[in-house]
């Protein structure tokens, strides 16, 4: 994955090609070329991809990573305090619980609000089991709530319903 620094080299190629086309459309006016509005266009674009290249140089682009955690999948998200994610039917308790720190983690921003007064994140777990061939059942394995008042939450509450892990199947080995 392409770091900040990264992102702030190819502002500086991409800032060079935009000033090369900005001359070449200021010598196609001057020379009345038939190109030239074409080249208006181009250089706008590169002034766009410019400043989209340099705002990708400010922000981080990092994830959490928490020791433990697997994969899972966004399935839900209202922008505001929910959010479900999905992961396999395989995982253990302790996995689920790194991989719901790890989300929480993830799917912070400041761009969210809460709905109706609730300032707290909420994602939940959630598998599909198949007990009979053409029958899918969700079952939620746990959930985790955060504030959504500052990044860092000493306060998170993550809920591992041991319960469910009862209905999976067992691994396969």
């Amino acid at each position: 994955m392409p770091t900040t620094a990264d992102f702030l080299q190819y502002t500086q190629w991409s800032g060079i090609a935009t000033i090369a086309f900005a001359v070449l459309t200021i010598l196609a006016f001057i020379l009345k070329w038939g190109l030239r509005f074409r080249l208006v266009g181009t250089t706008g674009f590169m002034i766009v991809l410019t400043a989209g290249l340099f705002s990708l140089s400010l922000v981080p682009l990092s994830r959490t990573v928490i020791p433990g955690a697997v994969k899972y999948t966004l399935v839900y998200d209202n922008g505001s305090n929910q959010a479900v994610i999905a992961t396999t039917p395989e995982i253990t308790p302790e996995e689920l619980e790194a991989t719901l720190r790890q989300a929480a983690s993830n799917l912070y921003s400041y761009g969210r609000l809460g709905a109706g007064g609730n300032n707290q994140l909420t994602i939940r777990a959630r598998t599909i089991i198949h007990p009979e061939p053409g029958i899918s059942i969700p079952v939620y394995l746990g959930k985790v709530q955060r504030t959504l008042a500052s990044r860092q939450d000493p306060e998170m509450a993550v809920e591992v319903y041991l319960d469910k892990f009862a209905q999976l199947p067992e691994a396969k080995a």
